[in-house]
């Protein structure tokens, strides 16, 4: 039986359809079309579903299963990140330049020439954080930005969507003080999408899709903050960071 895709409405926006509706193969698409609204987003990322597509395709939603995840509070540091850790004077901020993270997230790079990072995508998810949804965590080495992270928050729960460092251990710092942060607020649980071998090494496990659903639909519906976290974000002391 050939299954088709549901193609969403651009003038409304309305329920998607269930994820366990999504493809096999490609793994986890679910839907196309529709557009990316801060109200349609803030929809897809409650019900697990996010954007990716390339420039010139229609918009596609996922919900892929397995789901790639981190417990906030059991980050694996590496030896070698750890002796990073021990003397690094590198600095973390939070929302103070989120579309330069946005943007050098969607620098090419040598193992993916192509972004899926989209000028669509860089004003949606500007739009995101301009209503206090979307985040970056930041990395600097004096007043350079070195490396960083962005994703979408809802209720207590953080969707991780792409990190850069253009300095070694620069992007993992980042992803550690989001992670350190997290677990302070007691947001137990940060999406990280598709399986990657990387993240594995810095403790990242993979669960069902039902089971990551099932966990995240609790999750979103606690209450959270819908502001800018550069004020509120926790004093991170990056030597710290290689005890989780």
């Amino acid at each position: 039986m050939t299954t088709r895709l549901t193609v969403l409405d651009p003038s409304r926006v309305d329920a998607f359809p269930c994820v366990d509706k999504a493809l096999e193969y490609p793994n986890g698409l679910l839907a196309a079309g529709g557009d990316l609204s801060v109200d349609r987003l803030l929809l897809a990322y409650r019900h697990g579903i996010f954007p990716w597509y390339s420039e010139g395709e229609p918009i596609l939603w996922w919900s892929p299963d397995p789901r790639m995840v981190f417990r906030t509070n059991r980050m694996h540091v590496p030896r070698r990140l750890a002796r990073l850790l021990r003397n690094c004077t590198w600095q973390v901020r939070a929302d103070t330049v989120f579309r330069d993270v946005m943007r050098a997230c969607a620098q090419p790079r040598p193992d993916q020439p192509t972004t899926w990072i989209c000028a669509d995508m860089l004003q949606a998810y500007g739009e995101l954080h301009d209503a206090g949804h979307a985040h970056s965590i930041e990395v600097f080495d004096g007043d350079v930005l070195i490396g960083g992270i962005y994703g979408v928050a809802v209720g207590r729960m953080f969707f991780g969507e792409s990190m850069f460092g253009t300095v070694s251990g620069a992007s993992k710092v980042a992803l550690l003080a989001l992670c350190h942060a997290l677990d302070l607020w007691r947001w137990p649980l940060l999406d990280a999408q598709v399986q990657s071998d990387h993240l594995e090494t810095l403790g990242a496990l993979s669960l069902s899709r039902d089971d990551f659903i099932k966990e995240m639909a609790e999750l979103v519906e606690q209450p959270g903050a819908s502001e800018s976290w550069s004020t509120h974000f926790p004093r991170i002391e990056i030597t710290q960071l290689g005890v989780f």
